[in-house]
């Protein structure tokens, strides 16, 4: 007897990977790729079927990232973050240009500016946003630092798509920043 395996992706996981496929697959400048990819991610966020069971599964460590997707050519990769409460990110950017969308829960995002200060610099805070499921945002570096977190009581997990192969990088993080940091 043989016991049943897992499914590795469902077929609304299937259909939004074709949606990305075809928005990415126009050649349009990052913002405008990320605006589509965007539209395409929305309409699946909530959906109970779109996410294994597997995929939903967190860590009490840290947030855990699932890699669901890298496209075969490495123009973008689809990933499930899945947040216990409290858990949050180093603040970071990119290497690409990123759609991010909440499937489960509740993510707050502190946005940041760097400012050149002489020979060094600091992180000054522009905007705290707080992303309930069903939304969505995008953007293309430069102007991508931030952190995320999840500030609600219960496990949040939200489906981030990078223009990059982040199953061949491990990460879509470019660079972390570890300076001063002036509160909103």
């Amino acid at each position: 007897m043989t016991t049943p395996t897992a499914p590795l992706t469902t077929a609304r996981l299937d259909q939004l990977v074709g949606d990305v496929r075809d928005a990415v697959g126009r050649g349009l400048p990052p913002d405008t790729t990320a605006y589509l990819v965007g539209e395409r991610l929305a309409v699946h966020l909530g959906a109970p079927d779109l996410l294994t069971d597997e995929q939903c599964e967190g860590d009490p460590e840290r947030y855990r990232q699932h890699i669901l997707h890298a496209e075969s050519d490495g123009s973008f990769s689809v990933v499930a973050l899945v947040w216990m409460p409290g858990q949050q990110t180093s603040i970071h950017d990119h290497v690409s240009w990123c759609v991010t969308g909440v499937h489960q829960g509740t993510e707050s995002e502190r946005r940041y500016r760097l400012v050149p200060e002489g020979m060094t610099a600091r992180l000054v805070a522009t905007e705290d946003v707080v992303n309930r499921q069903g939304d969505v945002c995008g953007f293309a570096p430069p102007g991508d630092i931030h952190r995320v977190r999840n500030a609600c009581s219960s496990v949040a997990i939200s489906l981030h798509i990078y223009g990059a192969d982040v199953s061949r990088l491990g990460s879509s993080v470019r660079r972390v920043y570890d300076l001063p940091a002036d509160a909103l």
